[in-house]
């Protein structure tokens, strides 16, 4: 059973820094491509940014130069650092796995349930 489990969300003030956690299980985590979104209230889920592992990266607009993802297949994990963040950061986070595996080579595409990142003073 696969599972992506995010944590590390929660009230922090404008200008503050958070560091969110996706760890993963039941997968062969290096065969996957690793994003971040987020969710407001009202709003389209939003792509913010993603990890093809290799050192390769990259990010929306909206979040460019504030926040960093990386990952550590030793441990299954992938982190979303936040830095400076705002109000409209607001929202909750979700990671999201996407790759192939497996004897036929199928596609595979996980989510997490979220962790909610309020912003605000």
């Amino acid at each position: 059973q696969v599972q992506l489990v995010e944590s590390g969300g929660g009230l922090v003030q404008p200008g503050r820094s958070l560091r969110l956690t996706c760890a993963a299980s039941g997968l062969t985590f290096n065969k996957y491509v690793i994003y971040w979104y987020r969710q407001a209230p009202g709003k389209e889920r939003e792509l913010l940014a993603a990890n093809t592992g290799a050192d390769t990266t990259t990010y929306a607009d909206s979040v460019k130069g504030r926040f960093t993802i990386s990952r550590d297949d030793a441990k299954n994990t992938v982190y979303l650092e936040m830095n400076s963040l705002k109000p409209e950061d607001s929202a909750v986070y979700y990671c999201n796995a996407n790759g192939r595996e497996g004897l036929f080579s199928r596609w595979y595409n996980y989510w997490g349930q979220g962790t909610q990142v309020t912003v605000s003073s």
